[in-house]
């Protein structure tokens, strides 16, 4: 009779669960003795921006990882070889090391992956008790009928946002449970990438709403062609970041090693159908077939292309921004990191795609959605206002008789 215990061995998820539980002590407990003397929003608004600095930093270590091409350094998830950590595993390590010796597993990049791993359970450990927290003090008001600890907890204490964003990093955990499983599939590690920059950017909101509430103030009134703007430069960058991550996860990089130039043309031979074929596993078409390297180029090509836009757009929102004194901040950041994505995206390319550039420019990518997010929550449109105004001037007006239209002089007889 065949032994099938090995299937249903949880001993390396629960190591993995335990090592996430201990490193998100440490931050849970710094923000407890920090914020000890007040009151449940402002440890909550602490633990929120601690946790969105804490999921940053595994962005950049991500790339770093799929970077280093350690993705498979454990081929297996949660464990290592069915192990909590590549201690237990050096043997398999080893024999794949052995056979393989520049290939997907070593013992440096199983170590890589499976920190990893640790981190983004640490990670979800905090999203964890963010979101149960909000909730106890949500029914905890509810229930006793005190009234708010600082005067607007009730506004400030939604559990909507942390409970999404519970839900949200958990699929995120399968998409890089995917990652392994479906061996580095392009479309799955693309948006795992757009995954962690959705993370992010609910995390900012949440950070930016509980200082305003803090604060007790309302996001900064904009023109409607100024938040449209906003809106309009957010979706170009999650494009462009999509495609930065399909040139990333299909190795495409190199396929153009000069600038502005592409291959000595400033139109190469391209093959978009090929290379945005997006159901398809690393390095071949969807038939099987070794990818083309014109794909490669069509894939590299379009993301260069797309940089343009988005870099023009970035700039000319900064230089809207900064006229705003509210919004200065998102400004300068805006126009430092659109400089520091020019850079080392022209270090990739002539560089010869360096380590260090490399996870800059994903780590810049990542921080501009996060400024985007935050002017964002920080501007409301002016208008719906103006116009609310305008009905109750009226209103105010015709019952007293007036008219706040101003009338035309009269032509001349």
């Amino acid at each position: 009779m065949t032994d099938t215990s090995s299937l249903y061995d949880l001993a390396p998820i629960a190591w993995l669960m335990a090592a996430g539980v201990l490193i998100a002590l440490g931050p849970l407990i710094w923000v407890w003795r920090r914020n000890a003397g007040h009151g449940p929003a402002r440890r909550l608004h602490a633990l929120t921006v601690l946790t969105l600095f804490l999921t940053f930093d595994l962005t950049l270590f991500g790339a770093f990882t799929r970077l280093t091409d350690s993705g498979l350094g454990c081929p297996d998830w949660p464990g290592c070889y069915g192990n909590a950590s590549p201690v237990g595993a050096r043997h398999e390590i080893a024999m794949a090391q052995s056979a393989q010796p520049t290939g997907p597993v070593t013992h440096s990049k199983a170590w890589v992956e499976m920190v990893h791993r640790y981190l983004a359970t640490g990670v979800g450990v905090l999203i964890l008790v963010l979101a149960v927290a909000t909730w106890i003090v949500r029914l905890r008001q509810s229930w006793n009928g005190a009234p708010p600890v600082d005067g607007r907890d009730h506004a400030t204490l939604s559990a909507g946002w942390p409970t999404f964003t519970l839900i949200w990093v958990s699929l995120q955990g399968a998409f890089g449970a995917m990652t392994v499983t479906w061996k580095l599939f392009p479309a799955i590690v693309t948006l795992h990438l757009l995954g962690a920059i959705v993370l992010l950017a609910l995390l900012c909101l949440q950070a930016v709403h509980y200082r305003q509430a803090a604060a007790d103030r309302l996001p900064t009134p904009v023109s409607p062609a100024l938040r449209n703007g906003l809106i309009a430069t957010t979706v170009l960058l999650v494009l462009q970041i999509a495609l930065g991550g399909w040139v990333s996860t299909n190795y495409a990089v190199l396929a153009c090693t000069q600038f502005p130039t592409c291959q000595g043309s400033w139109w190469p031979p391209m093959n978009f159908a090929q290379g945005f074929e997006i159901w398809r596993h690393l390095g071949v078409t969807g038939e099987g077939q070794p990818l083309d390297f014109s794909a490669l180029t069509a894939i590299h090509y379009a993301h260069r292309l797309m940089a343009y836009a988005v870099f023009v757009a970035l700039g000319l929102l900064a230089w809207r921004l900064r006229r705003i004194d509210a919004l200065r901040p998102q400004a300068h950041w805006l126009a430092g990191l659109a400089l520091l994505q020019l850079a080392t995206g022209l270090g990739n390319v002539l560089l010869g795609w360096p380590l260090a550039a490399a996870v800059l420019h994903t780590g810049g990518a990542a921080a501009l959605a996060v400024v985007l997010t935050w002017a964002l929550c920080e501007s409301r449109r002016k208008a719906a206002v103006t116009v609310a105004a305008t009905a109750t001037a009226r209103a105010d007006d015709n019952a007293r008789g007036t008219s706040t239209t101003p009338t035309s002089k009269k032509a001349p007889a």
